[in-house]
């Protein structure tokens, strides 16, 4: 069977500002409404907000837990799955991600990014970490100014070889 639904990863902060609440659930939102099942590490802020907004267009969320009890997930995630791996579910996410949106973030959110450059995932920006070697500043992904333009970025990359 090749008709496998598209996944895109939600990668923010736990404990987010209003805006970024509201752009990642604009991102789940227009995620779903594009076919895309959501995936995310399943707790609050930028992930609960993402899950919301594609709960709310009918979509699916998974939510991969740091911890062993699936009624620790965000009430808007569809599918829970408890690790018992702590932050080390950070590359689950990553990893059951076919492309990625970053929303804003904090050192969890870094390590991901790391992670999915590392293993060469498609990831896209909104307002996250921008990146320094040899002390110069760079984004070695697209860092896009809207959630609209960053999910349209997301499912185009899940969707190339």
């Amino acid at each position: 069977m090749t008709d496998r639904q598209t996944v895109i990863g939600v990668i923010g902060e736990g404990d987010c500002s209003g805006e970024l609440y509201r752009m990642a659930e604009e991102v789940g939102r227009l995620a779903a409404r594009g076919g895309a099942a959501v995936v995310c590490g399943g707790l609050g802020g930028v992930m609960e907000a993402a899950c919301r907004g594609a709960r709310g267009e009918g979509g699916t969320t998974i939510g991969i837990l740091p911890g062993t009890d699936k009624a620790d997930a965000n009430p808007f995630v569809t599918i829970a799955l408890p690790t018992g791996m702590g932050e080390a579910r950070n590359a689950l996410v990553v990893r059951a991600s076919d492309a990625i949106v970053a929303v804003g973030g904090k050192f969890g959110t870094l390590s991901e990014i790391a992670l999915a450059l590392k293993t060469g995932k498609p990831i896209v920006g909104l307002r996250t970490w921008g990146l320094m070697l040899e002390g110069r500043i760079f984004k070695p992904f697209p860092e896009c100014s809207t959630p609209a333009e960053a999910v349209e970025v997301a499912l185009s990359l899940a969707k190339s070889p």
